[in-house]
């Protein structure tokens, strides 16, 4: 599975320009406001969940954030996403590609300070794929830690990128998280795609538990 989905996004990548993508951003301003409401360090842990060719890890660096990891299953939009930067700036980022659902190199991350994740989790269709997501917040993100996730909402698209995905309201995200993680803040948001049509997202900024 994972080098039939690698082969996809690679494709996906390597075939459309990066601002006629589906999920293209000139500034991920909804993300910004909620990692800057995280009032973690710069120095901190970030790490960007199907980071692709995100405009976010230019927007943190921006903002004084040094210590990010661009992970994305596709090796080709993480090569493309350095581009976008100098080599000054590509050099303070942690370029990383594993697969979500089986990982490997994320399983390595400690003490993650805020784990961000736009439109990965909600193609996690299978049970098993997301008990290892959960598996792997446990694991990487520090107590007191936080984790941003955006999908597609109910009345969301059902498909993204010709795959299946399973949308998401506010209290199917607290379902998933279980008593391990807390709501902090929630939105909806509508995203409007190059093509001009909208794509209805739900915002969720969570706090892992302090464990005694």
């Amino acid at each position: 599975m994972t080098s039939v989905l690698k082969e996809h996004w690679n494709r996906k990548y390597s075939q459309d320009p990066i601002t006629q993508l589906g999920w293209y951003e000139s500034r991920s301003s909804p993300s910004i406001q909620l990692i800057e409401q995280c009032a973690v360090p710069r120095q901190s842990p970030i790490v960007d969940i199907g980071s692709g060719t995100s405009v976010l890890i230019s927007n943190l660096l921006e903002l004084g954030y040094d210590n990010l990891y661009a992970v994305d299953i596709s090796d080709v939009a993480l090569e493309t996403a350095k581009t976008l930067l100098t080599k000054e700036q590509a050099a303070q980022v942690h370029w990383m590609v594993d697969d979500i659902t089986n990982p490997t190199a994320v399983l390595q991350l400690q003490n993650i300070a805020v784990w961000h994740d736009r439109a990965v989790f909600h193609f996690l269709t299978e049970e098993q794929h997301r008990r290892t997501y959960h598996s792997l917040l446990q694991k990487v993100v520090m107590p007191g830690g936080f984790v941003i996730m955006a999908t597609f909402a109910l009345d969301g698209a059902e498909k993204c990128s010709g795959l299946p995905v399973q949308r998401y309201n506010v209290d199917g995200l607290c379902e998933f998280f279980g008593d391990g993680f807390r709501l902090v803040e929630s939105m909806d948001y509508t995203y409007r795609m190059p093509s001009g049509d909208v794509r209805p997202y739900v915002y969720a900024r969570f706090q892992k538990l302090q464990t005694e």
